[in-house]
Order: C-alpha cells, then sequence, then structure tokens
C-alpha cells in the first residue's frame, strides 16, 4: 500500500486534490474543520462552497479561462464535471447552482473509499519525515493553522539565505506581514500576505420589475441569460452621487484595506472618477436594449443564481456599504425599485502565502518539498484557477506517495503559465492572479489580429498540454 496523502481544506482546491490522489489509488485524509467551526464567509459545512459569486467564468472557445477549462478537462477535473452538471444560464460563462454543486462535490467525495473525511480543525503540519501534505485552506485560513504556515514559511525564507551565505533580503520583506495591531493576530503569521475580497447582493427573482429591464448577453454571445437594468443619465447620475454620499462599514482599528484590484467594491471604483462605473461593472457595450435599439448610458447585470431561477446574482456589485444603505441605494437601480434582498455585498479578509519566496513550479515548499500548497492560499485568485491548482497539487502529492518526482506542466499551457507567475513573479509586489494571455509566454512572432493571436496560443498550449499528459509526467507519478 502507498504513503497516504493529508489533504487540510476541503475547498474547491483540496476536494479537487482528493479525487486526484484517490483516482491514481493514493489513500487520502481530507481534513475539513466546518462545522465545528466556521468562517466569516461560509454558511454551510459543504465541501467546494462558493462564497462570493456563482461564475466559473467565460465559455468561449480561445479564451484564457476556456483554455484553462479545457486543460481541467484533459486531466480529469472532478469539479469541472460537476460544474456543468450543476450549470445555469449564463450567456457565455459557465454558472452553478452553488447549493447543488457543494453537495454533489461533497457527496462525491465523502463516498470514495480512498478518501477519509476528518471533520476537525487541523493545527500543525508534519514537514519532516514520510507524510506528504497538502495546504488548501483557501483564503479564510484559521489563526492557528496561518500560525504554523507562518513557521514553515520562515523556515523557507532561513534555508534560502543559508544556502547563498548570505540573507536573501529580498524573500525575507516579500515574507513580511503588513504590520497589524489587532492583538488576536498571531505574531507567527508574519509571512503572509492578506487582502480583501469581495461578496455581491443577491436578490428574489419575483422581487425584480421585468417591465423596466431587458433579457441579452453582451455581444449577443450565448443565451439572452442575463437580466439588464438599463440607465439613463440621469438615472446613472443620481445612483452615483447615492453610492458616493453612503455609508460604508466603519475599518476596524487593526484593519488596513488592501483590495485585490480585480474585485474592488463597486463605492472604491466610484471614487476613482464619475465614469469609472460606465467602464466597469456598469458598461453598456455590447448590450443594446431591443425595445429601443439603442445601448443604455449604464446598465446593472442580474446572473441567475440556481438551477429554480428563483434568485439573481448583480453582477460585480460586490461592496462594503451598510446593509441598510445597500438598500437604499441599489433600489435606484431601475428594476430594483422594490428589491428584496437574500444576502448583501460583505468584505471578508483573504489571506495567501508569497509563492514566489516559497514554492517550486509543483507547488511544493522549496525548503519543505513534502509539503504542497494550492488553491487561493498559494497565490491565484478565482475558482478555476483554485480548482486547476488543487488538480496539479493533488497530482504531485500522489506522485511523491507513489515514489515518482513531480514535473511542472509546460510553460506554455495555462497550467504551467499560472504556476509560473505563482512562483516566479515580483515578490516584492506580489497579488494574487487570474488567468489571462498576459501570463502566458508570446509567439515567436508578432501577430496583429488579437483573435488570431490567441487563438495560435491556445493551439500551442493544448499540444504542449497533450504531450505533458502522454508523457505521464507528474499525473501519472511522473513515469516518463
Amino acid at each position: 500500500m502507498s504513503a497516504h496523502v493529508r489533504i487540510i481544506g476541503a475547498g474547491l482546491a483540496g476536494s479537487e486534490a482528493a479525487w486526484q490522489c484517490a483516482r491514481r489509488g493514493v489513500q487520502v485524509e481530507l481534513f475539513e474543520m466546518r462545522p465545528v467551526r466556521s468562517t466569516p464567509a461560509h454558511q454551510t459545512a459543504d465541501f467546494a462552497e462558493l462564497v462570493c459569486s456563482n461564475s466559473l467564468k467565460s465559455d468561449s472557445e480561445n479564451t484564457a479561462p476556456w483554455l484553462l477549462k479545457e486543460e481541467m478537462k484533459r486531466a480529469g477535473s472532478l469539479l469541472l464535471q460537476i460544474a456543468r452538471e450543476c450549470a445555469v444560464p449564463a450567456g457565455h460563462a459557465l454558472a452553478v447552482d452553488r447549493v447543488t454543486f457543494a453537495a454533489k462535490v461533497t457527496e462525491t467525495i465523502s463516498q470514495e473509499p480512498l478518501i477519509t473525511v476528518r471533520r476537525e480543525e487541523v493545527t500543525s503540519v508534519e514537514e519532516s519525515g514520510s507524510q506528504i501534505t497538502v495546504i488548501a485552506t483557501g483564503p479564510l485560513t484559521s489563526e492557528a493553522l496561518a500560525g504554523e504556515i507562518g513557521r514553515l514559511s520562515s523556515e523557507t525564507s532561513a534555508a534560502e539565505a543559508d544556502s547563498s551565505n548570505e540573507p536573501d533580503t529580498a524573500a525575507l520583506e516579500a515574507l513580511r506581514h503588513p504590520k497589524s495591531n489587532n492583538p488576536q493576530e498571531s505574531e507567527s503569521s508574519g509571512p503572509h500576505l492578506y487582502f480583501y475580497d469581495s461578496i455581491s447582493p443577491i436578490v428574489e427573482a419575483d422581487s425584480i420589475d421585468m417591465s423596466h429591464v431587458y433579457l441579452a448577453a453582451r455581444y449577443d454571445k450565448g443565451s439572452a441569460d442575463y437580466i439588464n437594468c438599463p440607465m439613463t443619465r440621469e438615472d446613472y447620475d443620481r445612483f452615483y452621487d447615492a453610492l458616493l454620499a453612503a455609508q460604508s462599514v466603519e475599518e476596524r482599528e487593526w484593519e488596513k484595506l488592501n483590495y485585490f484590484e480585480s474585485c474592488l467594491p463597486i463605492e472604491e471604483i466610484a471614487r476613482r472618477g464619475r465614469d469609472t462605473l460606465r467602464f466597469g461593472p456598469m458598461k453598456p457595450v455590447g448590450l443594446k436594449d431591443p425595445r429601443t435599439g439603442r445601448m443604455p448610458y449604464a446598465v446593472v447585470q442580474l446572473r441567475q443564481e440556481n438551477l429554480r431561477a428563483d434568485s439573481y446574482n448583480l453582477v460585480g456589485f460586490q461592496n462594503h456599504l451598510k446593509f441598510g444603505e445597500q438598500a437604499r441605494v441599489l433600489r435606484l437601480i431601475p428594476g430594483l425599485e422594490n428589491a428584496r434582498f437574500l444576502r448583501y455585498g460583505q468584505i471578508h479578509r483573504n489571506t495567501y502565502i508569497n509563492g514566489p519566496a516559497l514554492l517550486r513550479e509543483t507547488l511544493q515548499m522549496k525548503a519543505h518539498p513534502r509539503v504542497l500548497f494550492a488553491g487561493q492560499i498559494c497565490g491565484v485568485e478565482g475558482y478555476v484557477e483554485s480548482i486547476a491548482t488543487g488538480l496539479m497539487a493533488g497530482a504531485h502529492a500522489a506522485g511523491l506517495a507513489l515514489g515518482g518526482a513531480p514535473v511542472p506542466p509546460p510553460r506554455a499551457s495555462a497550467f504551467g503559465s499560472l504556476t509560473h507567475y505563482v512562483t516566479h513573479a515580483d515578490a516584492k509586489n506580489f497579488q494574487p492572479a487570474n488567468i489571462t494571455f498576459d501570463l502566458l509566454p508570446a509567439l515567436g512572432k508578432k501577430i496583429r489580429d488579437r483573435k488570431e493571436r490567441h487563438r495560435l496560443q491556445c493551439e500551442l498550449a493544448l499540444a504542449q498540454f497533450d504531450a505533458w499528459m502522454e508523457l505521464g509526467a507528474a499525473l501519472t507519478a511522473g513515469r516518463a
């Protein structure tokens, strides 16, 4: 019998990692602290609970999210398969009924004979001996485990400094946690970075005034599944002024708000200029109103939240306003005058490690190669990216358990480009990233047409990814 793998965290990354180990015949202990201990963002004890949105991004061919999902499909991703089974209409994007999705993931993982589920909090990590551990605790890692990760991270930094006979000042500086006055925060959690992520509001479907809205997908891509709330200039100005005047949740004394640039609260976007929302979450481009034949001044899009179609998510409308203020301001949106809110926008703190200073491209720690990281805590942003790193970490962990040597995916692939960024970005200014074409290496020749350039990048990526798979690197225990 092979050595077993210990996986901490049954979110998107941890669940996928556990499945990848089991399908390779490796026994897994999967630890999940909920419901013994919950988090500020989760509402259930199910695995792979989606807390921010229900979208797994674009399914349009030859886009970067499509490329990553195509590689995941070819690598046998369980969670991607379940996501397609739980899909709800979302135009050209893949969106899921989040409750059904989490329930199916929980059921499938729990019924796998090679996976033993343990509902308890883990506070220590064995980094020596034969134990193999995947840490996939996500952005809401408990304070106790964060302190333990801090200890391991500090050892990585020290090991690098020793190996060069002089302090690696760049790595050491990058590992320092922003100064905090929170007395409840462990000093040993120093080697962490963090940012603040946001959750969008959800409204009841039957509280939307359908006479003020229209159905359409941007640029008519996919089916017309989004509810669009059009605004005139007067509507927009009224909403904008009310948003800027609305009262935010008070920042606690120990907090230093450090928002992720790709997921800013709407009030933060609005403060950057009067038209910034119209070029962001409220952009009307490609959303012509069929009733007028014209493009509105601004648009708020609502995306179906579940299979019953009884609730809708305000796309990109994450915010840090007090609940009463949210109700007042958001009801200024045409069609939402009498909206009933099932969930208000919220802010939660996301913790992640400094991947460039700590990790190899195989997601193993430099100083502790039998400890791997996956998901948002390793420095990726987004659901699809979290699942993808869970798949990689699970495959690499299984390879170690079976006596193999993990081999990173090719640089030209989406998998390889994502892990290359996480492990080679500037450690001093590291911030989590989504999969984009900017992460992929440039083609050897210049191609002006963007669509053709992206098509060729995807073609090259998949060819190299398939070759890597055929050689059996990492995903088949490293036996080339």
